[in-house]
């Protein structure tokens, strides 16, 4: 594996032992951004594996969300090009595989099942068993798809669009035909929904819009803005880790799409990774 030049801009500001996977370009891979030199100590291209159909894939060029399940066993991975993966972690072999226009953000639900937001062109969330390979079991219109969490302890699972953020019930999940149901919905205090994570040991969901970062209370269901980030304009991806509550963000730079810079809180870092296109990076632990 070849090195990555990380510039450290805060040498000492971040603790070692906590690794991030970063997605954007055609890679998806693992690194310590604590590292000044650090080489990628998991890596995984959809060209590397055979046993993904060839059709699909040529649509892995830009990947888009990845997220560890099955208590990390294994790692879905969605891209923009209409490519949908879950592999076996860390092996990387292709499990199972399905395409979603322009697929923004990947998570896993209860009994096998996956879900996909499909972004412009495609506008819908997708529902699909694991075991049952590319066949849609449910889909509903959805603008802008970008983001999906699912939600354990609440049973529910949040959806970021242009304009809203969705709140959907399992149904008839153990019956033949498995549907997520709207609950209700909560306008966004600002257009443009992009990314979506859970901030561990609370109520609180991290939503990144056009303009700024919020925080949306599940209990109340309200919006308020982030205390540091409020005013970050483009942010891709914010992710916090459960132990440490170390917050990792990538924000589009010089109206891009991508960087190659990660930013942190708690404690405050930013970290430079030179010659990758990083869109979204999140914390390597089980989801």
């Amino acid at each position: 594996m070849r090195l990555l030049l990380l510039s450290l801009l805060f040498p000492c500001a971040l603790l070692a032992g906590e690794s991030l996977m970063l997605c954007g370009g055609a890679e998806c891979f693992v690194i310590d951004p604590t590292q000044e030199n650090p080489v990628k100590t998991w890596s995984w291209r959809a060209k590397d594996h055979p046993e993904l159909p060839a059709e699909l894939s040529k649509t892995f060029g830009t990947t888009t969300d990845t997220k560890l399940i099955d208590d990390g066993k294994s790692l879905l991975i969605s891209s923009s090009g209409g490519g949908c993966a879950l592999l076996a972690y860390p092996s990387g072999k292709v499990l199972w595989s399905a395409r979603v226009g322009n697929a923004h953000s990947i998570a896993g639900l209860p009994g096998g099942r996956i879900i996909v937001a499909g972004s412009l062109g495609a506008n819908q969330l997708v529902l699909f068993d694991r075991h049952k390979g590319t066949q849609v079991i449910w889909q509903t219109k959805c603008h802008s798809a970008h983001g999906v969490v699912w939600d354990e302890k609440r049973q529910r699972l949040y959806a970021l669009n242009f304009s809203e953020l969705l709140v959907y019930q399992l149904k008839d999940w153990s019956g033949e035909k498995p549907q997520l149901s709207l609950e209700t919905s909560a306008p966004l205090p600002d257009p443009d929904g992009h990314d979506l994570s859970p901030v561990p040991g609370g109520n609180d969901l991290a939503v990144s819009t056009k303009s700024h970062v919020w925080l949306f209370d599940r209990e109340t269901r309200k919006f308020r803005p982030h205390p540091v980030w409020k005013d970050q304009a483009a942010v891709k991806s914010i992710d916090i880790h459960p132990q440490s509550h170390r917050w990792a963000m990538v924000q589009g730079k010089q109206g891009k799409w991508w960087s190659d810079t990660l930013q942190f809180l708690e404690p405050s870092a930013e970290r430079q990774v030179r010659g990758e296109t990083l869109y979204k990076a999140r914390w390597l632990h089980s989801h």
